[in-house]
């Protein structure tokens, strides 16, 4: 069908621009010693992590095991849970995962180092960890230095578990705005990364792998020649918080925006807005409102449950019945609304890809 023929609210894949941001970043990091390990929790599908991999990704991150669990499923072959897995019914789902895919955790406590390892023991497998460093986030993570080598040597003490490397993801500094305050904080968390591993080295522990980064940061961390993995994931869709960053003079492309909501117009009572059938079941605002394609004047105002509002502003058209595309504030959780993508190529639909991983939150 067309695209105008989609019913609303759909999340919609605009597929030129989407294989676009795929090949951009892969020439932006082209003969630089880097690998790609893309975040699927920023779009919970097989279909688009097998196409990043097939350009080149070593495999993906998740966050949940669950999210693990549906990329494997999927046909993934490799998978980082860039998080911690705490509680033996998770890490038992994780050991059992490991039997079939290349499978690595994060850890930031010894006791929980102890349960990966009972767990592997258990299922007969062995599973990489890498302990996840406080580069700056301020969330997980033990401190950079001697909090993170006392987890390292706990790790390589496990006879069912290999020390892997340090998860060092500084997710605060993904959406400052101005270059020189995301750079400023990478260089920061790189200074934390290479004292951890001067200690690493010398306590006789392999070096293992650096694995982090986002789109707001990435080639900060690529030309560090401290990280070895690139952890990018909103990349691939640009929404509109990530649009409002500054990208000047920071080498990082500006990828286009791909993902939209489709909405319809459902009601014009009043002169200047439009309320669309998009509200806060369709679209994620918790890094603001949506902006309105195609019409910089419009403005979408505020959301409730099944209703947004946008003032025109002068803007043509918004007639009873009219759709509009959305560009989400926060691709992550918005994806997280629906159950397939609706992939468009010139105003026609190609494809639906199923969200598997769509509410997998345990």
């Amino acid at each position: 069908m067309t695209l105008a023929e989609v019913d609303t609210p759909a999340l919609i894949l605009d597929l030129d621009a989407f294989e676009g941001n795929l090949r951009q970043l892969q020439a932006s990091i082209a003969g630089r010693k880097i690998m790609l390990r893309p975040h699927a929790k920023s779009h919970k599908c097989p279909q688009i992590a097998l196409r990043q991999i097939a350009l080149g990704a070593v495999g993906v991150c998740c966050q949940k095991v669950s999210e693990a669990e549906a990329m494997v499923e999927g046909g993934v072959p490799d998978v980082l849970i860039a998080n911690e897995v705490v509680g033996m019914t998770k890490l038992r789902r994780l050991a059992a995962l490991a039997k079939q895919a290349k499978v690595a955790v994060c850890a930031d406590d010894e006791g929980n180092v102890k349960d990966i390892d009972a767990a592997a023991r258990e299922f007969g497998v062995v599973i990489d960890v890498l302990v996840e460093v406080n580069v700056g986030a301020n969330r997980c993570g033990v401190e950079p230095g001697e909090a993170a080598l006392k987890i390292a040597r706990a790790i390589a003490a496990c006879k069912n578990l290999r020390y892997a490397g340090l998860q060092a993801y500084q997710g605060g500094a993904q959406h400052m705005r101005k270059v020189e305050e995301r750079r400023t904080a990478i260089a920061a968390a790189v200074d934390g990364v290479q004292r951890t591993l001067a200690l690493i080295e010398k306590a006789g522990l392999p070096r293992g792998k650096v694995t982090g980064a986002g789109t707001g940061t990435y080639l900060f961390e690529a030309t560090s020649a401290v990280y070895d993995e690139l952890q990018v994931g909103s990349y691939i869709f640009m929404d509109a918080d990530y649009a409002k960053n500054d990208w000047t003079e920071s080498g990082i492309p500006r990828f286009e925006h791909s993902l939209f909501v489709w909405t319809t117009v459902m009601s014009r009572t009043r002169a200047d807005i439009a309320i669309v059938d998009a509200g806060l079941k369709a679209s994620s605002i918790d890094s603001g409102m949506p902006r309105v394609a195609d019409f910089p004047q419009a403005e979408f105002l505020k959301a409730s449950d099944e209703h947004g509002v946008i003032q025109m502003n002068g803007s043509a058209g918004f007639t009873l019945g009219d759709k509009l595309k959305l560009i989400p504030g926060h691709c992550d959780p918005t994806v997280n609304l629906y159950d397939h993508y609706v992939c468009v190529r010139g105003g026609r639909v190609e494809a639906l890809w199923p969200i598997t991983a769509r509410g997998a939150l345990w």
